[in-house]
C-alpha cells in the first residue's frame, strides 16, 4: 500500500475526536481531539500517567475507547461493524518491549506475520524480511536469535517486522525506554530514516531531542488531556502553558527533576 499524500482531500491518516477512556472509576483520557496528517510525524510527550500510551493503544483498538471516535486511514475503528483486523494490517506498532519470538531468528521473526496474516509465500516473505532487516541496519543479523542481539538490535528487528507488513501508519510507544542509553541512537536513527521517507508516524516518546529534530508537531499531554500542541520549536522551545514549562524544565534539567521528585 502507498501512503496518501498530505495534500489529498482530507489529508488525515489519523483523526481523533472526543476520545475518553476509563478503567473503572479512573478516567485516563478526558476528551482528546487531534489528528495526524498523512506523511506527518507527531510526537506525544508528557509525564508518566498522563494517558499517552493509552491514547496510542486506543488508536489500534488494543484498548477500547469509552467514548469518542477514531478514524485511521479512513476507517472508523470505533465502529462496532469495522473489520479491525483489516485496519490493523494498515497500522504498524512498535512497543516498549520487543515482543520477539525467542525460538525464531531475526529473519523468522520478520517473516512470521507476513506468512500467517498476509498469506505471503515463503520466498516472498523472506525477500521482504531481508529488505526490511537491511533497511534497519541488520542485514548481517538475519540468522541471529533474539538472545544473541542487543536490546537496540531487538527493537530494530521489531521495527523491521512492522514495516514488512506494508503499513500506512506507524505507532511507536516509548520505543527506546527499555534500552541502555548507548543503544538509543541506532533506534532513533532508524526512525529518523522512516520520517525522511514520508512515513506517517505517531510517536510517544521522552526523547526531547528527537521530537525537536524530527517531529512536524508535538503534543503535550497531562492529566488525560491535550494541554498544548504545535511545532516543536514552540511547544518545546517556547511553551505557552506553565504545566508544559514545568515538565520540560524537569525533563531537560535532571537536577530540577530530582528536586521535584517528592512532589
Amino acid at each position: 500500500m502507498t501512503s496518501p499524500d498530505k495534500e489529498t482531500a482530507g489529508g488525515n491518516a489519523v483523526e481523533i475526536s472526543g476520545l475518553h477512556k476509563s478503567f473503572g472509576t479512573n478516567e485516563v483520557l478526558r476528551g482528546i481531539d487531534f489528528h495526524v496528517a498523512a506523511g506527518e510525524v507527531v510526537c506525544v510527550i508528557g509525564p508518566s500517567g498522563s494517558g499517552k500510551s493509552t491514547l496510542l493503544r486506543c488508536v489500534n483498538l488494543l484498548e477500547e475507547p469509552s467514548a469518542g471516535t477514531i478514524r485511521v486511514v479512513g476507517a472508523d475503528v470505533t465502529d462496532r461493524e469495522v473489520d479491525i483486523d483489516a485496519v490493523r494490517r494498515r497500522i504498524g506498532m512498535v512497543f516498549q518491549s520487543f515482543n520477539l519470538f525467542p525460538h525464531l531468528t531475526a529473519l523468522g521473526n520478520v517473516m512470521i506475520a507476513q506468512r500467517k496474516v498476509l498469506k505471503r509465500d515463503k520466498a516472498e516473505a523472506e525477500r521482504v524480511a531481508r529488505e526490511n532487516l537491511e533497511r534497519v541496519g541488520l542485514a548481517d543479523k538475519v540468522s541471529s536469535y533474539p538472545a544473541q542481539l542487543s536490546g537496540g538490535q531487538q527493537q530494530r528487528v521489531a521495527i523491521a517486522r512492522a514495516l514488512a507488513m506494508g503499513p500506512e501508519v506507524m505507532l511507536f510507544d516509548e520505543p527506546t525506554s527499555a534500552l541502555d542509553p548507548e543503544l538509543v541512537g541506532d533506534v532513533l536513527g532508524v526512525m529518523r530514516g522512516l520520517a525522511e521517507t514520508g512515513m506517517t508516524m505517531l510517536v510517544v516518546t521522552h526523547e526531547m531531542s528527537f521530537a525537536q529534530e524530527v517531529a512536524d508537531r508535538v503534543v503535550f499531554m497531562d492529566g488525560g488531556v491535550v494541554v498544548e500542541e504545535g511545532p516543536p520549536a514552540r511547544v518545546i522551545g517556547d511553551p505557552a502553558h506553565e504545566r508544559t514549562r514545568t515538565f520540560l524544565s524537569r525533563v531537560l534539567d535532571p537536577a530540577a527533576a530530582r528536586v521535584g521528585e517528592g512532589e
